[in-house]
């Protein structure tokens, strides 16, 4: 008889299978992915790979994203995972963080924790809440590549098709890029104008250069090559995702961010994409002061079907500590 088991994978050999795993898998995305663990890394962040296995077959697996703090504290986040439903997976990797001093583990896989065949020990014991955090969207929008281009054009919310034309009119340029620091100068406008916090530039930067299949495209107004919109997506597999963007105000009448939206669909197609994902925008239930509104009105103009995915969860393993760091935050703004 054959036993099921936990294990880190850390090998090559480990890794490759993982790879194959993951790429195969009907719920595998990239921030499952040998490629997100890369960029993680990158960023000065630790990864672990965890994989139930019966002999030599995985059957559910998890990338961990581990952020340490002071005093030895850190948080664990399985972005789009655990992958597979299994109590046993779910529950080592809670025994692993609480043995490490993990504050808490958030988890945001596509399917529900409570799933049927998911009846964790963690759950049972009442541990699981959900999270405030929007790290993880709720919902998104899915643009079906596999159309031909003008059917992708028709689908879309007629002011897309006329903003669209609007760029064109114009004589908006779209190019390829790999400059982040013009990239990051164009997000902190945009951050200031809407009032959103942004990364440091060597995000962006390590975006570009650490995850594989990253683009960056800007909008420019010939003859001035200064750009005055960008956009920074990413393809991994058949799947086409958009990440950031950003536009200059002074130029806001020229519609650059949509003409860089077709640009990243027209590429996306190109590599054999068959979805293109506008990654993220508030659930249709959402509350009227949920963070993504704006951002939704935008991309609802784009098309595509609306897909809801369950809200992110969290486990907390130090409620004290945890609560008085929460209040240090607060209090220091």
């Amino acid at each position: 008889m054959i036993m099921a088991m936990v294990t880190r994978l850390s090998s090559a050999g480990d890794l490759s299978q993982f790879d194959a795993w993951i790429r195969s898998h009907p719920e595998g995305t990239i921030w499952q992915s040998l490629e997100w663990k890369k960029f993680q890394e990158a960023l000065g962040r630790e990864t672990r790979i965890y994989a139930l296995t019966e002999g030599e077959q995985i059957i559910a697996s998890a990338l961990v994203v581990i952020d340490r703090t002071s005093f030895g504290l850190s948080t664990w986040d399985i972005p789009r995972g655990p992958i597979g439903a299994s109590d046993m997976l779910f529950d080592f990797i809670v025994k692993d963080a609480k043995n490490e001093h993990c504050l808490c583990l958030f988890a945001s896989p596509l399917t529900p924790l409570q799933a049927p065949g998911y009846p964790s020990t963690s759950l049972r014991a009442g541990k699981l809440q959900a999270s405030s955090r929007h790290e993880q969207p709720q919902a998104t929008r899915l643009i079906d590549l596999t159309q031909p281009e003008e059917a992708i054009l028709q689908q879309m919310k007629p002011k897309g098709r006329y903003n669209i034309s609007v760029a064109e009119k114009h004589g908006v340029h779209i190019e390829r890029s790999t400059d982040a620091a013009a990239l990051h100068r164009l997000l902190k406008q945009t951050g200031q104008r809407d009032k959103f916090a942004i990364h440091a530039e060597k995000h962006y930067k390590a975006f570009l250069e650490h995850l594989s299949g990253a683009f960056l495209l800007f909008a420019t107004l010939p003859p001035n090559p200064e750009p005055i919109a960008a956009l920074l997506g990413v393809v991994w597999g058949q799947k086409g995702i958009y990440y950031y963007g950003a536009s200059s105000y002074a130029f806001r009448a020229l519609m650059a961010p949509y003409a860089l939206q077709q640009a990243a669909i027209r590429h996306c197609k190109e590599l054999g994409c068959t979805t293109y994902d506008l990654l993220g925008i508030a659930p249709p239930d959402a509350p009227p002061d949920h963070p993504w509104l704006g951002v939704s009105s935008f991309k609802e103009k784009f098309g595509g079907a609306v897909i809801t995915y369950p809200p992110e969860q969290q486990i907390v393993l130090r409620p004290m500590t945890n609560a008085m760091l929460k209040m240090k935050r607060k209090l220091l703004g």
